[in-house]
């Protein structure tokens, strides 16, 4: 069983963001990058279906910030088999269509039996890169999945729809899965392994190059939020602000 998980950096919502000069995106030179939290959830799933059925996992990304290293080492401390990225030359902030595009070719060379991914990302929320490079690779394609079972020539999906409500898909391998959750929480990778794997660990370095692929969608501006107002915290023991509770109310015809 091949399994590979393709993963991205977003930038980190920790922080506080910035917008670059034009104001069309975020200015990528200060932020930070994070692994996408839905694609820590498809590396766990992967190494979950590895330690029940056996098989290999690999995580592949596209460095498109010169630090997707410190990821894929994680992955590997994680329980991933090995590890690859797409390099070439890049810039943050590259589309889901071009990623899909990048990932697709170097996927298809691995000969895979089921590919994952996170669902989505937050600096896109569009949910398509699964879908993408399933169509790329012609193959069949799940998403919002919380759990993936797998025997034989097919993986057991269960699928999450509006409101809770659950499915379950039989789906013939090789497929791509785009996964929300794990069956169970990512776990931790300790931080003494991942070191020592940054030093014994090699990651495959794929060539790639962005073909300049149109995303369908343009940005045409990002702004700041504007407040509409705040909040007035009320001071006082508890019977000043029951007090002052009841006045607010009284002002606003409410009582």
């Amino acid at each position: 069983m091949k399994i590979v998980v393709a993963i991205k950096q977003v930038p980190s919502l920790a922080d506080e963001v910035e917008l670059n000069a034009e104001g069309t995106n975020l200015d990528f030179d200060a932020v930070d990058f994070v692994l996408n939290e839905w694609d820590e959830q498809a590396i766990e799933q992967a190494v979950l279906v590895k330690e029940a059925g056996g098989g290999a996992v690999t995580v592949i990304g596209v460095d498109a910030t010169g630090e997707l290293d410190g990821v894929l080492y994680t992955a590997l401390a994680k329980g991933a088999d090995a590890c690859a990225k797409v390099a070439g030359d890049f810039a943050p902030g590259l589309t889901s269509h071009a990623q899909a595009r990048l990932l697709s070719s170097a996927i298809i060379a691995m000969a895979p039996d089921l590919v994952l991914t996170g669902v989505q990302a937050p600096d896109d929320l569009d949910g398509q890169l699964g879908p993408m490079l399933a169509a790329l690779m012609d193959l069949p394609y799940v998403g919002v999945v919380n759990s993936v079972h797998v025997s034989g020539r097919t993986a057991t999906v269960h699928k999450e729809y509006a409101g809770g409500l659950m499915a379950e898909f039989s789906v013939q391998l090789p497929a791509v899965v785009g996964v929300q959750a794990a069956s169970q929480p990512p776990r931790y990778a300790p931080v003494s392994k991942v070191r020592q794997l940054a030093k014994t660990a090699t990651i495959e370095e794929i060539e790639g190059a962005d073909d300049g692929i149109e995303s369908g969608l343009a940005v045409r501006s990002m702004t700041r939020p504007v407040s509409a107002g705040h909040a007035d915290m009320i001071a006082g023991d508890a019977k000043a602000v029951a007090a002052r509770i009841i006045a607010i109310l009284n002002e606003r015809g409410l009582i």
